[in-house]
């Protein structure tokens, strides 16, 4: 849809429902807050800034507003739909995954559990939920136990403005890419003991971490030990902080992007890796093969040798690596941030209209 007739088409609905959405909006890093971020950029909403991680004061004062809003409001991700328990207007949750309900967390403190339980409540009472995978869909139903109807799948994008193939050679050996955490969910001790298989007929190869260890320290220790224990210490890279045009050239520079994890709710790193002409082997669980499709390479996370080979797959046969290369720039064509902004309004405009109907019921 053009545009001008979109921004029309916007507002001429907002006539209809008098509703202008409020949209809270992370300003953090992470794939979480990028969502947020990418959909304010391409909506005409009313927007509200906030950090992530808040404290009791912040958190007091983001559902303060959120109580003083009249119109429609949507919370980011299901760790905000605590702030929405005591307001009485309609409001919209995206959960990204459940991870925190299909994984046990160590060192969880008594007051994490009371507001991961507030969450789930807020995430039932929500008056629609957006989930950006089936995979995210099939858990609320399975494990919140809500409603099929309440529930609106809308994929994340990728902005193919950034995210595109680029000529560039970042190192001068050859690497295997990963982004992300640390965290034990992403399973990065398979993915070291898979590398240094390879590391003994491809002497040569490096493997390059982009992103983060973690909230908490003992991440980065852990993966310290395990690379010590493989004798690869040497040949993993750490890279922390990198703009989105420094990760598409090191998508871009990469002989494959490695991504292991044993759950995803989405995964933007393997679309991002796949709008840079860069190979994927990922695992074959969760919302993973919603996203590559038929592009990738998918295996069993939990075997080390099977991901080793899949990878060695990728460094040596040169024409299964161009037909990947060509599926997935094919596969990332399917998402955008347009296509998500998009959706996400006709939810709005769902919420709203469902909640006027119901002011008319009372009255």
């Amino acid at each position: 849809m053009p545009r001008i007739l979109f921004s029309l088409t916007f507002a001429i609905e907002r006539i209809i429902f008098k509703a202008m959405p409020v949209l809270i909006v992370t300003n953090e890093n992470s794939g979480v807050d990028k969502y947020s971020q990418e959909i304010a950029k391409r909506l005409n909403v009313k927007i509200v800034e906030s950090k992530r991680y808040l404290s009791l004061i912040e958190a007091y004062r983001l559902s303060r507003l959120i109580r003083g809003e009249g119109d429609v409001i949507h919370l980011p991700n299901q760790n905000f739909a605590r702030y929405a328990l005591f307001g009485k207007n309609p409001f919209i949750v995206t959960v990204h995954d459940l991870v925190r309900t299909c994984f046990r967390f160590d060192g969880e403190a008594v007051i994490e559990r009371i507001l991961l339980r507030l969450d789930i409540r807020g995430i039932k009472r929500a008056s629609h939920i957006i989930a950006d995978s089936h995979n995210t869909r099939n858990d609320l139903i399975e494990y919140l136990k809500v409603p099929d109807s309440k529930i609106s799948v809308i994929y994340c994008g990728v902005d193919h403005s950034i995210f595109k193939p680029y000529n560039v050679k970042l190192l001068d050996k050859p690497y295997i890419l990963y982004v992300g955490s640390e965290r034990l969910r992403k399973n990065l001790d398979r993915l070291f003991e898979a590398f240094a298989k390879l590391k003994k007929e491809f002497p040569e190869l490096k493997l390059v971490k982009v992103g983060v260890s973690g909230r908490s320290g003992k991440y980065r220790k852990n993966t310290m030990k395990k690379l010590a224990s493989l004798g690869i210490t040497e040949d993993v890279i750490f890279i922390d902080h990198v703009s989105e045009l420094e990760l598409a050239y090191y998508y871009s520079s990469a002989q494959l992007l490695a991504y292991p994890s044993l759950y995803e709710g989405f995964g933007l790193p393997p679309l991002e890796a796949m709008t840079c002409g860069c190979p994927v082997v990922t695992s074959n669980t969760s919302s993973l093969p919603e996203v590559v499709g038929e592009a990738g390479i998918m295996v069993d996370p939990h075997d080390a040798d099977n991901l080793a080979q899949a990878m060695r797959q990728v460094l040596t046969d040169s024409e299964l690596r161009d037909n990947m290369i060509r599926k997935g720039l094919e596969q990332s064509k399917k998402f955008s941030w347009e296509k998500a902004a998009e959706q996400t309004l006709e939810v709005y405009n769902k919420v709203a209209e469902l909640g006027l109907w119901n002011n008319k019921r009372k009255m």
